[in-house]
């Protein structure tokens, strides 16, 4: 008995020991950062000459009368709701059209995935060739049919879905690598079997396909809705939250309380309600979208 206590503590020593690099970084850089950061919501900004004081829920009551906080939630819940649906449904569009047997299907594969490799600020480069006014690529296109230029970032009606235009050709690529190796996994017998009983593509698409693309869809949904809340690199090349916050979103907007208007306790608390809504939509997602989807 005392061999068999011994073995399972050498067991669980080991076990304990290959875990323990992993732990580390988890506690450093996740759970410890995450304490930190609700702890210091609740104090005042520290200054040279006035350490910080605590001040309760003051911070979060100040959101409630900030015009700019509320006005770059609503910017960033109507940057979630333009982006999310496209990228997803871009990626199996294009996920659907390289799995089929279509001519040059390898160069059409790597054309879509091309813009994820790049890094963000590459591509918000490329994209601010492509809305200057006068001079872009858009503006061209609109001068040859006869229509006048546009100032795509400078108007506060267009700065946003001009951000969220880069966002969707970015990250459909990389959305669609998951789709494409889902769709290689079906097997082709029931496929077959739907053409057999007379079934349509259509119909095989949404009674067959989408069904089993099910776990797919909802990794990639939580991915596209994070990174709908974390989106700030776009940002410093394209708009810089502008033109009068209308292109502003949380994660920016955190970063400018933090380290352009040094307001620490205040940015502390921004994060601590971004990490809530990010909570609240993955769980939603998961109750909901969860439920329905079918796992082999």
């Amino acid at each position: 008995m005392a061999r068999i206590r011994t073995a399972q503590f050498g067991d669980h020593l080991v076990a304990w020991l290959l875990i323990t690099p992993a732990l580390v970084l988890l506690v450093a850089f996740t759970l410890y950062p995450a304490a930190a950061t609700l702890w210091q919501s609740f104090f005042s900004t520290p200054l040279v000459n006035r350490p910080a004081h605590f001040v309760g829920f003051a911070h979060f009551q100040q959101m409630l009368a900030d015009p700019v906080f509320v006005k770059v939630l609503v910017n960033n819940l109507l940057y979630a709701a333009g982006s999310i649906p496209a990228s997803v449904a871009l990626a199996l569009l294009m996920a659907l059209l390289v799995n089929a047997r279509i001519p040059g299907r390898g160069l059409a594969r790597m054309a879509f995935f091309t813009p994820t490799v790049l890094p963000l600020i590459a591509a918000a480069n490329i994209w601010l060739f492509f809305y200057t006014p006068g001079y872009g690529l858009l503006d061209q296109l609109l001068h040859v049919f006869g229509l006048a230029g546009h100032n795509w970032l400078g108007n506060p009606s267009t700065a946003l879905w001009a951000v969220t235009a880069v966002t969707v050709w970015k990250q459909a690529g990389f959305f669609m690598i998951f789709y494409l190796a889902a769709l290689q996994q079906i097997p082709e017998n029931l496929r077959e079997a739907a053409a057999i009983e007379g079934a349509s593509r259509w119909h095989t698409l949404r009674r067959v396909i989408l069904p089993l693309l099910g776990p797919t869809t909802l990794f990639v949904l939580v991915n596209a809705v994070i990174g709908a809340f974390s989106q700030v690199d776009a940002l410093f090349v394209l708009t810089n939250g502008g033109p009068d916050n209308a292109s502003n979103l949380l994660l920016y907007y955190i970063f400018q309380n933090a380290f352009q208007f040094w307001d620490t306790g205040y940015a502390a608390a921004l994060t601590v309600v971004l990490v809530l809504i990010l909570a609240a939509a993955s769980l939603v997602q998961f109750l909901f979208v969860g439920r329905r989807t079918h796992y082999r």
